[in-house]
C-alpha cells in the first residue's frame, strides 16, 4: 500500500519510507514505549508530589509515611547519597518539604518488577463480576509500574482496591494487556487464575476485538483497508516503532481500518486491531501517510495538512492545546468471557479532549 505524500508548503511532506534497520530482539507486547530502560546510573524509584496544604516537616519523617519499608535511617544515608532530590537539586537530612516541592528517589539498581506499590487510586470501572472487570483507563495514566512511573498506575490502583489477583509472567496483578500512557479506552483485568490464562490464550489466538477511534492527518486514499505491514524497534530510537513493508524484518502486524469522517485536514478513522504491536495504530498510520493527530513520536504535533494562513496554525495550535496527547481512543472491547463462554462486548464514549477537538474541527470545516 503505497504512503500519501504531500507538498511541503501548504501541506508538509510526510516520510513514509521505512528504516531499513533491525529491529530490537524480545520486544514487549503492545504499547510499551513508558517501560523502556534508559542508559542511566540511578533508576527512578519514586516521585512524590508534595501536597499544595503540606505543612513543613522534615523529609525523613515526610519519607517514612509515604514510601513502603523504609526506615529513618535509611532515608537519612539516600539523602546524604545523592539517591534524593527535591526539584532536581540535592537537599541535607534536615531538610522541611514546602508545598508542591518534587520529590525523587532514584537508587544504583531497578527496583524489582514484582514490586507493586498499592495505591488508593480510584478506578472507572465499566464492568464487574467474579472472574474480571474491564475498566476505562484515562489518557495520562499509566497501565504498569516502570522507568519514570514506579507509582501511580492502573497496576497501583488494582493492588489496592483488589486483593489476590492472579499474577501475569511479569508479577503483574490481574494484567492482560495494555496501551499506552495517553490513549484513553477500554481493559480488562483478570480476577482469577483461570480468567487470566483464558484471556491471555485469547489475545495470544488474536480472537479479541479491539476497536480503536483516531484523529488522523489527512485523507486516506481509500475509505477502508488493512495495513498488512511488520513493524519492529527503530534501533535510531527506541521510543519509535518502524515499519518495515519488505518483511525482512520486524513483527507480523495487521490494522484494519475504515474513514468514519473526513474533516477536509483531519479524518476520523476506526481501527481494529488483529494483532498487538508496540504502537500498532501509531506506526502504521504513520506509514499509511496519516499520522495521529499530535502525536509527538509519530510527528503528528505538527501541521501537515491545511493553508499557510495565521488563523488556521493558531487553530490547530488551540487544538493542540485542548488536546496534549496523541488522538487515539480504545473505543471498544470484546472477548469470549472465561466462565459462560459467550461473547461479550463493551463500549465507551470518547473521552472530553477528544470531543472537544473532533466538535472544533467539525465547527471549522462548516463554517471556513
Amino acid at each position: 500500500m503505497e504512503a500519501e505524500k504531500n507538498p511541503r508548503d501548504e501541506n508538509p511532506e510526510i516520510d513514509n519510507k521505512a528504516q531499513k534497520e533491525s529491529p530490537i530482539s524480545n520486544e514487549p507486547p503492545e504499547e510499551q514505549s513508558e517501560a523502556e530502560l534508559q542508559d542511566d546510573a540511578l533508576f527512578e524509584h519514586y516521585r512524590i508530589v508534595v501536597d499544595k496544604g503540606q505543612v513543613p516537616v522534615r523529609i525523613d519523617k515526610f519519607l517514612m509515611d509515604r514510601v513502603p519499608n523504609i526506615t529513618r535511617n535509611k532515608t537519612q544515608n539516600a539523602i546524604k547519597e545523592g539517591f534524593v532530590k527535591v526539584n532536581e537539586k540535592d537537599i541535607k537530612p534536615n531538610y522541611k518539604v514546602k508545598p508542591n516541592d518534587i520529590i525523587i528517589i532514584s537508587l544504583p539498581e531497578p527496583p524489582r518488577e514484582s514490586e507493586v506499590v498499592p495505591e488508593d487510586i480510584p478506578i472507572d470501572i465499566v464492568y464487574e463480576d467474579d472472574d474480571l472487570l474491564v475498566v476505562h483507563k484515562a489518557p495520562g495514566m499509566v497501565v504498569h509500574p516502570a522507568y519514570n512511573n514506579w507509582t501511580g498506575t492502573l497496576v497501583n490502583a488494582l493492588a489496592y482496591h483488589f486483593k489476590n489477583l492472579p499474577e501475569n509472567r511479569d508479577g503483574r496483578p490481574g494484567l492482560v494487556h495494555r496501551i499506552d500512557k495517553d490513549t484513553s479506552g477500554l481493559l480488562v483485568v483478570a480476577k482469577s487464575e483461570v480468567a487470566l490464562n483464558h484471556l491471555a490464550k485469547q489475545f495470544f489466538d488474536h480472537t479479541i476485538e479491539r476497536t480503536y477511534y483516531a484523529l488522523v492527518w489527512g485523507e486516506p486514499k481509500e475509505a477502508e483497508g488493512t495495513i498488512n505491514v511488520n513493524l519492529g524497534r527503530s534501533l535510531k530510537d527506541r521510543r519509535i516503532t518502524a515499519a518495515f513493508p519488505e518483511g525482512d524484518f520486524g513483527r507480523h502486524a495487521i490494522t484494519h481500518y475504515k474513514v468514519l469522517k473526513t474533516l477536509r485536514y483531519v479524518s476520523l478513522v476506526q481501527c481494529n486491531l488483529e494483532t498487538g504491536r508496540t504502537h500498532q495504530i501509531r506506526a502504521h498510520m504513520k506509514y499509511l501517510g496519516h499520522p495521529l493527530f499530535n502525536d509527538a513520536t509519530y510527528g503528528g504535533d505538527k501541521i501537515l495538512k491545511g493553508t499557510v494562513f495565521s488563523k488556521y496554525r493558531a487553530f490547530v495550535q488551540n487544538c493542540f492545546k485542548v488536546m496534549p496527547r496523541q488522538a487515539l481512543h480504545a473505543k471498544s472491547l470484546g472477548f469470549i468471557h472465561p466462565t459462560t463462554q459467550k461473547f461479550i462486548q463493551f463500549e465507551s464514549e470518547l473521552p472530553e479532549d477528544f470531543q472537544q477537538v473532533l466538535e472544533k474541527w467539525e465547527h471549522y470545516v462548516q463554517y471556513n
